[in-house]
Parts: C-alpha cells; sequence; structure tokens
C-alpha cells in the first residue's frame, strides 16, 4: 500500500487505480470510556486498567456477535469495522445494553465504566491497524471520543442516510455548531 502511496505521489500511478486497490466501504465503531483520565488520577492505574477490562471483555464479544470484520483495541478505545452501518449501530446497541447489565451486577468495580460511541460509515481507505482511514474514521472518532457522553451513540450523517429508515431507534439532529459538522444522536433508551 505504502508504494502505491510512493507511486501516486510520484506520477507514477492514477487515483484511480489506487483507489481502486485500496478504497472500501465500511462501516466504523468507535468505542471511549467515559471519565478515564478523571478516575486513572482518583483510583489508580491498576483501577484503569481493570475497567479498560471490563469494557473489552463485555463489549468485545458484542461486537463479534454482530459481524465486527475487525477489532482493535488502544489504551481506553475500541475500534471496529462492520460491512455496513446496521450491523455497526446493531453492536453499539447491544454493547451498551450488556455494559448496563453489567454495571448492575456484583461484578462491577467501584468506578463502573460507562461507554460513548460514535459510528461513521463511508468509503475509507484500507490502510492503518483499523484498514479505514478517512473522513468518515476520523468523524466517528471525534464523535466517539470527543463528543458523546456516558451511553450516547451518535452517528455520522453519512451513516444516518443508511439508517434512517430503522424504527427500533429514533435520530436527534445535531448541528455543524463548534463540531463542523452535522451528526446525529441515537435514541434507543
Amino acid at each position: 500500500m505504502y508504494q502505491d502511496l510512493l507511486a501516486l505521489q510520484e506520477g507514477k500511478l492514477s487515483e484511480v487505480v489506487f483507489r481502486d486497490r485500496h478504497v472500501w466501504t465500511r462501516a466504523i465503531l468507535v468505542i471511549d470510556m467515559t471519565d478515564f483520565t478523571t478516575a486513572a488520577i482518583s483510583a489508580g492505574d491498576l483501577s484503569s486498567l481493570l475497567r479498560i477490562l471490563d469494557a473489552q471483555k463485555v463489549a468485545i464479544p458484542a461486537l463479534q456477535a454482530h459481524g465486527a470484520e475487525m477489532v482493535h483495541c488502544f489504551a481506553d478505545d475500541i475500534f471496529a469495522t462492520f460491512a455496513g452501518p446496521d450491523a455497526a449501530l446493531d453492536a453499539a446497541l447491544e454493547a451498551q445494553r450488556r455494559i448496563a447489565s453489567y454495571n448492575a451486577s456484583a461484578l462491577a468495580s467501584d468506578h463502573p465504566t460507562e461507554l460513548c460511541m460514535g459510528i461513521g460509515f463511508g468509503e475509507v481507505l484500507r490502510i492503518g491497524p483499523d484498514e479505514a482511514q478517512g473522513a468518515e474514521m476520523n468523524k466517528a472518532s471525534k464523535l466517539g471520543e470527543d463528543i458523546a457522553r456516558a451511553r450516547d451513540i451518535l452517528i455520522t450523517e453519512q451513516a444516518h442516510r443508511a439508517l434512517k429508515k430503522r424504527r427500533d431507534v429514533r435520530f436527534k439532529r445535531h448541528g455543524r455548531d463548534e463540531h463542523q459538522f452535522v451528526f446525529f444522536e441515537v435514541d434507543y433508551r
């Protein structure tokens, strides 16, 4: 892939050929843990690592059950790719349900894990650890890591176009304001 990038940059490969080889359409789900930094400061490193473990052991099976093609974890984030946005949303809903159930159980720590999520859908480059680099990955990451709060599932405008006919959830539009792009909140509660 990097050889093709260099060839593209040098004019030895056309953008059409490059795109044919390295672009695909995928849904991206980005999951982040809420208040991770605060909990790490107040409860310590070991407690923080156990919170990450809780999130991963609860959320990853939900993602896999709904067809996640690739799951990648880094610090308190989980990234997953799906063939389509319905599977990504179903996985997000199931992960939220499972973490709520886990937090209500005796297994939950004194600082239970809450999840916030962003979903993007569209053409992405098959590069990087998630094989999903581009605008939709950037937006999904911004939504999941920076904008979403506990139990939120936020989706990009492109993901909304593909999901808007679903009847099991409702969508609330958010404007461009300080976030510079339109996104939607999934109302599932």
